[in-house]
């Protein structure tokens, strides 16, 4: 393990904490698919990759559909052909969603995606300064919202990376209550994840640990969030707000409050994850990129796991780049979310 942290801190592309050892180690807990292959160069141990592999010799990214970046730890100049790689880790294929740049997995066809961050190198002074210079209507806004919330419904308070279980539990209820509203598959339907995000809540480190931090006005909790670290980058993961405080925007004031204790525990990068979200074009300060695509030896598992992925894969992308396609996905999940719940009770 400190072989891998130890290449882990040599590059900034690797500072996130889905590429940390003991987010896999965790996960390999509760996951009997998880894998780590061990790259050595001669003696030397000069890589670390962590897959799951599945039926066929389909291999996915550790907690595969959870994670925000994905790919090898390895040593600079590492020289590998990624289809060797997968062929001595019993794979036909690798697919990935969120492949950290960089990687000798990444070729040309696979595509780009922008996965925005709030930089906080400069400190919370700097960053309100760009936030006010780009996004003033939304950082003023929020602010009134909050002073008004304190007024409406007491003093509002932000308790930052707690550990206690309680406060967790109250999030992943409203997440639960978010997907099932929006039509989206409620995760913590399944109970391995549920645990996974408790063990790491319990994991606290000088270089990884599990964040969690809520809002409260008065003694009632209104928004929260649960991410992970390492020691200078933070990434979101699980954010939500009781929607009875809905009109406050209590996500907006939330994720300011949440920057404000990151950069001051020493967090110089909060990574907000691929996907288009509104609050994350206010927010941000700029945008990393992540990769989606495959890696696949000629076999016919490679050849089934194309039919069956690759036209849904190209599919979901053509939706996500088109406005009016977005709009109206996103809107048919919504209805049918609340269909669902009437119909459940």
């Amino acid at each position: 393990m400190s072989r891998w942290r130890a290449l882990q801190e040599a590059d900034t592309a690797f500072d996130n904490p889905f590429l940390s050892p003991e987010f896999t180690l965790t996960v390999g807990e509760l996951r009997e698919h998880v894998r780590v292959a061990v790259l050595h160069d001669g003696p030397d141990i000069v890589g670390f990759f962590p897959f799951e592999r599945h039926p066929l010799g389909i291999g996915k990214p550790v907690a595969a559909g959870l994670t925000d970046a994905q790919g090898l730890v390895y040593a600079k100049g590492l020289d590998l052909d990624p289809l060797r790689l997968i062929k001595q880790c019993g794979l036909a294929v690798y697919e990935f969603d969120h492949l950290v740049s960089g990687q000798p997995l990444l070729n040309e066809r696979h595509e780009r995606h922008p996965s925005p961050v709030i930089d906080l190198r400069d400190g919370w002074e700097r960053y309100t300064q760009t936030l006010r210079a780009n996004s003033g209507k939304t950082y003023k806004s929020t602010l009134a919202k909050s002073r008004k919330l304190d007024r409406d419904a007491g003093p509002v308070r932000h308790d930052y990376a707690t550990t206690e279980l309680e406060p967790l539990r109250t999030l992943l209820g409203w997440k639960t209550d978010q997907y099932r509203r929006t039509g989206r598959t409620d995760r913590f339907a399944h109970q391995w994840i549920v645990e996974l995000v408790e063990r790491l809540l319990a994991t606290q480190s000088e270089s990884f640990a599990g964040v969690l931090d809520m809002v409260y006005a008065g003694d009632r909790p209104v928004a929260g969030h649960f991410g992970l670290r390492t020691r200078t980058t933070l990434v979101g993961w699980f954010p939500a707000y009781d929607p009875q405080f809905a009109k406050y925007s209590p996500g907006l004031i939330h994720h300011l409050a949440m920057a404000e204790r990151a950069a001051e525990s020493g967090i110089q990068l909060i990574d907000m994850g691929r996907g288009p979200k509104e609050y994350k074009d206010k927010l941000k300060t700029g945008e990393l990129q992540v990769a989606e695509g495959r890696v696949a030896r000629a076999s016919p598992a490679a050849g089934v796991h194309w039919m069956i992925r690759v036209p849904v894969r190209k599919t979901r992308a053509t939706v996500m780049a088109n406005p009016v396609l977005l709009k109206t996905a996103d809107k048919a999940l919504k209805t049918y979310g609340r269909l669902r719940t009437v119909l459940q009770g």
